[in-house]
């Protein structure tokens, strides 16, 4: 008697481990997310030339979107503000963006951030930002 109850007390051990453990390694991101990730600075003859690499996983494809960024110096100050236009995001592609970005130096943008999508035609209204996760492959933060 004694023996089964000890069983029984290591099956369910085992069962709630292998649930914490499974629960533990799934992918933190959204089933629906439209993922944005600031991939590379680097200088150019006009500037700062950015990459960014885009993932659609929300329920439809974006004909066309854009996005309002602002960037912010040394002194936690917005620099500049402009909207950059990334075009179409099928759904469940990957898609890399460069942007070159006159009279920036990469080393003067500490941190850039996802203001707004002025533009997002395909996803139903706030889809776009409600569904926005970024990350940063630099040393620049990069936020929506």
């Amino acid at each position: 008697m004694a023996v089964t109850r000890v069983a029984a007390l290591l099956a369910g051990a085992f069962v709630a481990i292998a649930g914490f453990t499974q629960a533990f390694a799934q992918d933190t991101t959204p089933a629906s997310s439209l993922d944005v990730e600031l991939n590379g600075l680097a200088p150019s003859q006009k500037g700062c030339m950015m990459t960014f690499v885009a993932l659609n996983k929300l329920a439809t494809p974006i004909n066309k979107i854009s996005f309002e960024l602002a960037f912010f110096n040394d002194k936690n100050a917005v620099d500049r503000i402009t909207v950059l236009d990334f075009r179409d995001l099928p759904q469940g592609k990957k898609r890399v963006r460069q942007f070159d970005m006159p009279n920036v130096t990469c080393d003067s943008v500490t941190r850039v951030l996802i203001n707004d999508t002025p533009v997002c035609d395909g996803p139903a209204a706030g889809e776009c930002m409600k569904g926005l996760v970024t990350r940063s492959q630099v040393s620049v933060p990069f936020e929506g």
